[in-house]
């Protein structure tokens, strides 16, 4: 079907840059693990006993996503906009009921990544048993950089942190996220045929805070990479 055959022009494919690569990589879906590192879980109120429970997941829509560099308005609707940093995966084949021990074939790569998140409105959601929606799929609230090709590797550990204005608001490591990259990819892959282009943001550790107009925000994730974002004022 030819554009012409649309009432209006149908938005681009979002994609990101590929390190090395005059090539970009095509983005298909979104997915971000919820409570993922222990001191996160805590500070948000709700621990997780990893004996007793399996991931939870949530999705955004690829409209969202920003490329690492941008500015972006402070969202309508909220008072107290989060940052939080996080290992972003890159899956680069399809796979459906992976076992653990061949996850890792599915991997093209990894990237930094930031899920902004209006906070009140997320814990507003979630104390009344209400979906994140409104919390969480927020307009260019899904930054990633570029992202680094590394086929059939996962990471199990690296220092990960992010600044704000050049102070530390996050540090720890890959190795404490309490389900691993394998664990997740075979957990998801149960309840949706995964596909190339799709992005697993892997969780936050603590140290998650309200940004506000004019705040930068600088993050490293060990070899990966690093990734900026700037808080513009309001529209």
């Amino acid at each position: 079907m030819t554009s012409s055959a649309y009432l209006w022009n149908p938005p681009p494919v979002a994609s990101l840059p590929v390190r090395g690569s005059a090539q970009r990589l095509p983005v298909n879906r979104l997915f971000f693990v919820g409570r993922n590192y222990h001191a996160h879980a805590v500070e948000m109120g709700r621990p997780v006993d990893k004996a007793a429970e399996r991931p939870f997941y949530f999705t955004k829509s690829p409209q969202t996503l920003v490329e690492s560099g941008a500015t972006v308005p402070y969202p309508p609707g909220t008072s107290n906009y989060h940052h939080e940093m996080e290992l972003v995966v890159a899956i680069g084949r399809p796979g459906f009921r992976v076992d653990e021990s061949a996850a890792a074939a599915l991997v093209f790569g990894h990237a930094c990544g930031l899920d902004m998140t209006r906070r009140d409105l997320q814990l507003a959601a979630r104390d009344k048993g209400r979906p994140w929606d409104l919390g969480k799929d927020v307009e260019q609230s899904s930054v990633v950089s570029e992202v680094v090709p590394m086929p059939g590797t996962v990471l199990s550990q690296g220092t990960l942190q992010l600044s704000v204005n050049g102070q530390p608001r996050q540090r720890s490591d890959i190795a404490q996220l309490i389900w691993s990259i394998p664990e997740l990819i075979a957990d998801l892959s149960c309840f949706y045929h995964l596909q190339p282009g799709d992005l697993i943001f892997t969780g936050t550790p603590e140290g998650v805070a309200a940004v506000v107009p004019g705040d930068r925000i600088e993050g490293r994730i060990g070899d990966v990479g690093t990734i900026e974002l700037t808080i513009g004022e309001a529209e």
